[in-house]
């Protein structure tokens, strides 16, 4: 059913899989309007993070926690970098590995590895419920964090039930480089020329309003997104949303949270309640 999309402008603000989602919108014939929302980078020390790894070989953790895959293809990044990719990757063959969504169970299968328990909502809030359901007492438990996020919550309740926390940040955010191409977006949404804007995780929306407060264009930013279709990709970021007083006008099925059934879900709405979009 290709270019179901034909004729509609669908601004995404994915930064560490746009390539992917871009393609895949212009597959089913999407103008994709493109604005990254930060440029990812590594952590500014690699110490702490090279120091974390090779605890890891040394005392295999016994289970691990893994927050994003993004932070997963760092951390082996860093370990191939040192030449301790191979000893890194039997360590964590010995821990049970949990996982927040779908995105770090991808990057343990590109380094031959299985999850052995993923969230049901690919949240924080579900990292929590899914601990919670396991006697964790006495272990040692490896938690890979992702930046722009307070994580007291989630340290605080692993620790509570007497287990020895290690935690690692292998990437940062460099946010500064993309603010022109931030306002510039919501110009575009203000002036009515993007008929969908998609939203596939929390940082990109945080972003979106610090970027927009910073520039003094909240309200345009606002008046962009009442003019504009929002796509979510699932409950957290509709959660958002709805805390900054915004709608979600489209989401994929139930435990659908992927790129595919967000496009398709995209595709049916934006065909019910707007005609195809003219030149502009």
């Amino acid at each position: 059913m290709a270019d179901r999309l034909n004729g509609y402008r669908i601004l995404i603000l994915e930064a560490r899989e746009e390539a992917q989602f871009s393609r895949l919108l212009a597959e089913q014939g999407a103008e994709v309007v493109q604005c990254p929302m930060f440029a990812i980078v590594d952590a500014p020390d690699p110490a702490p993070v090279e120091a974390w790894i090779r605890r890891a070989i040394e005392r295999p953790f016994d289970d691990l926690v893994l927050m994003t895959g993004e932070g997963m293809r760092r951390l082996m990044k860093l370990a191939r970098a040192r030449a301790l990719d191979q000893a890194f990757v039997a360590a964590l063959a010995r821990s049970r590995k949990f996982i927040r969504g779908p995105k770090p169970g991808k990057a343990l299968r590109e380094v031959g590895l299985e999850p052995q328990q993923t969230t049901e909502k690919p949240t924080t809030e579900g990292v929590i419920e899914m601990l919670a359901k396991f006697d964790l007492k006495g272990h040692r438990v490896g938690l890979q964090l992702y930046p722009d996020k307070d994580h007291s919550a989630l340290i605080g309740v692993i620790a509570a039930q007497g287990v020895d926390v290690d935690t690692v940040l292998p990437y940062t955010h460099d946010a500064k480089a993309v603010d022109a191409n931030i306002v510039t977006a919501i110009a575009e949404m203000a002036e009515g020329r993007i008929d969908a804007i998609a939203l596939t995780n929390l940082g990109q929306l945080r972003r979106l309003f610090e970027a927009a407060k910073l520039h003094g264009s909240e309200r345009r930013l606002r008046e962009g997104l009442e003019r504009t279709l929002i796509a979510s990709v699932g409950p957290a970021v509709s959660a958002e949303l709805a805390a900054l007083g915004l709608r979600t006008d489209i989401s994929p099925a139930e435990e659908a949270y992927f790129m595919r059934p967000l496009i398709s879900a995209m595709a049916t709405t934006l065909a019910e309640k707007r005609p195809k979009a003219v030149a502009r």
